[in-house]
């Protein structure tokens, strides 16, 4: 090993490729070694070896962004959809501070994600220090694991260990701070190998004690959450429930695991405001949870006194909460998990109860106006986008009200097609994280972003990025001109609004200032056509669309409410 005296010399920092290798160098190739083929960020002065090495990098492409926070939310969507980390990477002081909001989403809605951040010297931490400020200390709520590169003999297991924490269940983010001094340094060193992931399995007396509780219960039902998406268990979980014939609600990061239109699925839940226990799951006697995150909506809302079963089928044992104590947790691999409690079910069937024809219900509450109607109803916007989009085709939903009818309902036809930010609901998700899928699918899969005006205006510079990545992705806008959701809590609580409002631009002139297509639809029946050309353009395209928000009102009543003649 070389060692740190002479890190002070110029010889000691030069960064050549013919020359030693340096710890940048050792560094990108240790990312080259987890199998990373994108780093989205900012370059700064104090990342200026690690952009040197990437920039060497056959494998890895640097991806520059707008803002800090664009790089960390395309990082967290990556990572969404490919299981793999996302990576992003910022400078010191605010470069580091702006990827905080993405890295605490990538943690709650446990996305794998790999945020890397520069930092001064190692002799320039003790004092007051331009820019400098302990971003290890504020990261650490925020991550699953993070540390200080102090030393580069320590790059490759700092390197493994930050991708391993990442991807291991339950997922999330991690972080590596890069002094530049140690950078700079020569090193001797190699990537750590990759072994393969262990795989926990439950006793078959649990097993056993979870088949007599399902066959012992009337009246279970089926709640299926994020973690069924990032198994890959949609097709075990859809064979036990042919299997068993039980009924699924989704949370709303659980949707597609079960096909909208198959006759087991009923609803997705997730709206605080729905009084769930006086529906379906009020009658349920067992409440068979897979794959679900607790931060996905709290189990208070459906479980109010806690005395309802559950059984807990996940990947990691569940937080501790009054209103979640399992009877029986069948921890492990999920596919294997239901394989095997599906086969000891096999031929014995299950109770079953009548349940309410929730079809029915929101093919009611989804009514899409006619063609003339302006602003469009943001029914008519789901069902005209359902139309032209495969199963397999991905919808982003940015935070507002939008995302309660995406998540309400979007009818999702297959896993992992519908991303949003849940657990820590952050605006400015829906832009960046379309682009990431968009780089992520390299075309296979049409790629579409519902924005509202509020978020899209948080991070519209991002426009630039797509453009210049030529990313074949469909940016729709809903325009109101408000916070429509905030409006909706303002209006209950005293009876007026306040701090709402704004005066948007010329979104047309916007896009043509980026030099991207932009379309404003002026009645409904536009819809359709201009959606099903956008998605055949080859680079990104913005539709305005002013939408008609006094349909909120429908996202707060009890879909038995809404619809009672059609559920009861």
């Amino acid at each position: 090993m070389i060692e740190t005296e002479a890190l002070g010399s110029e010889d000691a920092r030069r960064s050549t490729l013919d020359g030693p290798q340096t710890a940048a160098q050792l560094f990108v190739r240790c990312l080259e070694n987890e199998g990373v083929e994108y780093v989205f960020g900012i370059p700064g002065e104090e990342t200026l070896d690690v952009s040197e090495a990437l920039e060497a990098s056959e494998q890895i492409e640097f991806i520059p962004v707008r803002h800090e926070q664009g790089a960390a939310f395309m990082a967290d969507g990556y990572g969404r959809l490919t299981g793999r980390p996302g990576v992003c990477l910022a400078t010191l002081g605010p470069g580091a501070t702006n990827l905080a909001t993405g890295i605490a989403d990538a943690t709650l809605d446990h996305a794998p994600m790999v945020a890397l951040t520069g930092q001064v010297g190692l002799s320039s931490m003790h004092k007051e220090t331009h820019q400098y400020v302990d971003i290890v200390d504020m990261f650490k709520p925020m991550t699953k694991w993070n540390a200080r590169v102090h030393d580069s003999r320590i790059i490759s297991e700092a390197v493994r260990k930050a991708f391993s924490v990442a991807v291991a269940e339950k997922p999330g983010a991690t972080h590596l701070e890069l002094p530049a001094d140690v950078m700079a340094w020569p090193t001797e060193g190699v990537p750590l190998h990759r072994p393969p992931a262990a795989v926990m399995e439950p006793d078959q007396g649990a097993l056993q004690r979870a088949a007599e509780l399902l066959q012992s219960a009337k009246r279970p039902v089926v709640l299926a959450g994020n973690g069924v998406v990032r198994q890959g268990a949609a097709l075990a979980l859809r064979d036990f429930c042919r299997r068993t014939g039980l009924r699924v609600i989704t949370t709303f990061m659980g949707k597609g695991v079960i096909d909208a239109a198959d006759e087991h699925f009923l609803f997705t839940a997730g709206l605080r405001a729905q009084n769930y226990p006086q529906g379906i799951m009020g009658r349920a006697d067992l409440m068979v949870c897979i794959g679900y995150d607790l931060v996905e909506w709290a189990p208070a809302a459906w479980n109010p006194d806690g005395k309802l079963k559950i059984l807990c089928i996940d990947t990691a044992p569940p937080e501790i909460d009054a209103h979640y104590v399992p009877e029986v947790e069948l921890i492990g691999n999920i596919n294997h998990v239901l394989n095997q409690l599906g086969c000891m079910l096999w031929n014995k069937p299950l109770a079953s109860f009548k349940t309410p024809s929730y079809h029915k219900a929101f093919g009611r509450a989804m009514q899409v106006g006619d063609d003339n109607d302006f602003p469009v109803k943001p029914q008519r916007v789901l069902h005209d986008l359902r139309r032209v989009l495969a199963p397999e085709d991905i919808l982003v939903s940015d935070v507002g009200a939008h995302k309660l009818w995406v998540s309400r309902f979007w009818e999702a036809r297959e896993p992992n097609t519908v991303l949003i930010s849940n657990g820590f609901a952050a605006m400015v998700f829906g832009l960046p994280a379309a682009m990431a899928a968009s780089l992520a699918m390299r075309g296979r899969r049409k790629v579409v972003a519902i924005v509202g005006d509020g978020g899209f205006m948080m991070t519209m510079a991002e426009l630039e990025t797509a453009r210049r990545l030529k990313l074949p992705l469909v940016i729709i806008l809903w325009s109101d001109g408000a916070f429509g959701l905030i409006e909706i809590h303002q209006k209950r609580r005293f009876g007026r609004v306040m701090g709402t409002r704004w005066e948007n631009p010329d979104f047309l002139a916007l896009a043509r200032a980026y030099g991207i297509e932009g379309v404003r639809i002026a009645s409904a029946g536009e819809l359709a056509g201009v959606l099903e050309r956008a998605l055949k353009a080859d680079g990104p395209v913005l539709i305005d669309v002013p939408i008609d928000y006094a349909e909120n009102e429908k996202l707060s009543i009890d879909l038995w409410k809404l619809v009672p003649t059609v559920i009861e």
